[in-house]
């Protein structure tokens, strides 16, 4: 089980990187783009506005990231020997439950009381 997680976490962490740099990316051409631009993008019923997209990018990038530290911590439990393992009560993770997130730090019952 410790390799297949291990592998199933590395590939989650690959494409979570790739989304986040993917993101980070176009924000950093809306910007470019937008360097000295003074469009009144908010009342032009043609496109998308700034902000809007803005957000948009923002979110994917945000996602991305929180899923990127998920799979981190899942790692840094893995190579502690603590993978499989509820952070809260110390029972052991279903593997239903880690096939599905395999990235979770607690137990079903655990994480209903947190609201997770």
């Amino acid at each position: 089980m410790t390799a297949d997680a291990r592998a199933l976490l590395e590939e989650l962490r690959v494409r979570a990187a790739a989304r986040s740099a993917s993101a980070s990316h176009a924000l950093d051409e809306l910007v470019h783009d937008r360097e000295g631009s003074n469009d009144d993008d908010e009342h032009d019923p043609e496109g998308v506005t700034l902000s809007s997209e803005w957000s948009r990018l923002s979110a994917l990038a945000e996602d991305a990231a929180a899923q990127l530290q998920q799979v981190d911590d899942a790692l840094a439990r893995l190579e502690a020997g603590g993978y499989g393992v509820c952070t809260s009560c110390g029972r052991p993770i279903p593997l239903a439950r880690l096939e599905v997130r395999p990235f979770a730090e607690h137990c079903v019952a655990c994480a209903e009381r947190l609201g997770r």
